[in-house]
């Protein structure tokens, strides 16, 4: 047989930011593959909604009201997981947020805000779930959700871009260092999708004309079209895939904005 398989039967996931819009959208793939979920968000009643997704998939959840940017909640959140579960197979960083400041008006603040959130975060939760990985005969899958921002040049803001540009980057090092412990070390790159945190920009005409002028498919994503890489990425069948950043765009990289 050439085709690996896509499924996540036995496995256990962790997925930061699960409580809504795109973290929801790939806990949901992970458990209709097989796995059972971790939810980490500072919403508990987001992530019950979630984790009734995950239920109803016949998958386990593990609700964990988290703070991610904090280091004693991301060890905490990881230690709960290995002590209920036993093992942690994948990670998915998530968690992510913005403040479309100008360059000149950008704060100390939210600065620190956007990068603790971006960057700090997912740095944290590899360190913490990596320990563990490399210790598993299996080693592990730790996917990060990046940005097309971090490749090109976007009106995003300049912090913003920054965190997912260093989050490219770090998922190459940490793919670099981590490979001969069977960690496998990648990131997803999205475009526009359809979420709660995008609802208002999506609903400007003008602003969608600009998006789909740069975009060759010519439409936003729909989040389907992203749980699908993230699965391929956490399953055998993406087992050679290593310290990449697969963007999920509709080839809106290759001409810019």
């Amino acid at each position: 047989m050439y085709l690996p398989s896509f499924r996540l039967d036995g496995k256990k996931a962790i997925v930061t930011g699960a409580g809504r819009g795109i973290g929801r959208a790939l806990a949901s793939a992970l458990a209709e593959a097989g796995a059972d979920v971790a939810i980490l968000s500072r919403t508990v009643s987001d992530l019950e909604e979630t984790a009734e997704i995950i239920h109803n998939h016949g998958k386990q959840s593990l609700i964990i009201p988290t703070d991610v940017t904090k280091r004693e909640d991301a060890s905490r959140a990881v230690k709960m997981v290995k002590e209920e579960w036993g093992s942690i197979d994948i990670l998915i960083n998530n968690a992510g947020m913005n403040i479309r400041s100008k360059a000149l008006d950008v704060t100390d603040e939210e600065w620190e805000t956007i990068m603790n959130t971006n960057l700090k975060s997912a740095f944290m939760m590899a360190q913490e779930t990596g320990k563990l990985m490399k210790d598993q005969e299996t080693g592990g899958r730790i996917i990060s959700v990046t940005s097309v921002a971090g490749h090109v040049a976007l009106r995003t803001g300049v912090v913003y871009a920054a965190s997912k540009a260093a989050l490219i980057q770090m998922t190459k090092v940490l793919a670099l260092e981590w490979g001969k412990y069977n960690i496998n070390v990648n990131a997803i790159g999205p475009w526009y999708f359809k979420t709660p945190l995008t609802e208002k920009l999506l609903a400007d005409p003008s602003y969608v004309k600009d998006i789909l002028d740069v975009t060759p498919l010519k439409r936003i994503g729909e989040l389907p079209e992203l749980a699908g890489p993230a699965v391929f990425l956490a399953s055998d069948a993406g087992s050679y895939v290593h310290g990449q950043t697969l963007f999920v765009d509709g080839g809106m990289t290759i001409q810019g904005f």
